[in-house]
């Protein structure tokens, strides 16, 4: 046995028996400035709303918590991880960033918009990597710090009335929503294992279908997100939507290994609230996630 191939067999020992010490996550929290939140699967997620930026789209002022909210999640192995995240960006500070990031070793695996017609106008790049948690997260620091995106800690979010019938919103999807920042906020899962490069990806990193809606006038909102699709739910799922009166405004992937394959479908819509909601359910119907059945309106 060569030494080479014996230090590899030794790694790959270690990180699968778990003897490699788990990542230093106060060495993340340091390098970002602010604490993450504990996820699913071992994940540690970092937000960064831009609370800095005034958007509107269709008279509404869009809060962070609707779609704008940059996030950074990793995923451990042994003392090492994966990263990806999703930035939110002017369209002036999306090169500057790309190319920082480029330096530093991360992949973009996709740079596009979720809204039309907002403005200013706003672009999402997606991140990935593999290496040290902490390096990674100075890097993106780094990348940071070339916008305006506010890097300080955040603090406890006030709490806020939900003026939409959340139960009934609730009722309609088959999951349950969370209040965060003036906004109903769902993410709901696949069914099936994903893997990217071989290793079992949690629906935490990103993975889960996402469903945002942000109260405007009485009994009516906006609604915003993305659904996780395969190859074979694209089409019924873009039916579902027009059908129900919801704008399509992306559809990309995010990911470059992964499996299944699969794809980042983006929506808008503003009505009544529960009608928002019915459409997007006849959407979720065509797709595999874990969602109870309907029980009613």
């Amino acid at each position: 046995m060569n030494a080479r191939f014996a230090i590899t067999l030794a790694a790959s020992f270690f990180i699968a028996t778990g003897a490699f010490a788990a990542p230093n996550w106060q060495q993340v929290d340091a390098a970002f400035g602010r604490s993450g939140a504990a996820q699913a699967g071992g994940v540690h997620r970092y937000s960064f709303p831009r609370s800095d930026l005034n958007v509107t789209l269709d008279g509404v002022r869009i809060r962070p918590a609707l779609a704008l909210g940059s996030w950074v999640a990793f995923q451990p192995h042994g003392s090492q991880a994966m990263v990806m995240g999703d930035l939110v960006l002017l369209h002036e500070e999306v090169n500057p960033v790309l190319s920082r990031l480029l330096r530093s070793g991360l992949t973009i695996t996709a740079l596009h918009n979720h809204l039309l017609r907002s403005a200013p106008g706003t672009m999402y790049m997606h991140i990935h990597g593999h290496g040290d948690p902490a390096q990674m997260a100075a890097a993106i620091r780094g990348a940071l710090e070339l916008t305006r995106t506010p890097l300080g800690q955040t603090g406890t979010a006030a709490t806020e009335p939900m003026p939409l019938n959340s139960a009934g919103v609730d009722r309609v999807l088959g999951a349950t929503g969370k209040v965060n920042g003036g906004v109903l906020q769902y993410s709901i899962p696949r069914q099936e294992t994903i893997k990217d490069s071989g290793m079992e990806v949690p629906a935490s990193m990103g993975l889960g279908t996402v469903i945002n809606l942000q109260p405007t006038t009485a009994g009516r909102a906006v609604a915003t997100g993305d659904f996780v699709l395969t190859a074979s739910e694209v089409t019924p799922v873009l039916h579902a939507l027009r059908e129900s009166g919801i704008d399509v405004t992306a559809l990309h992937n995010h990911l470059g290994q992964e499996e299944p394959r699969l794809f980042f479908m983006h929506f808008w819509g503003n009505g009544d609230a529960m009608g928002l909601a019915r459409g997007l359910k006849r959407a979720l119907d065509s797709t595999n996630v874990a969602v109870a059945a309907r029980t009613g309106d």
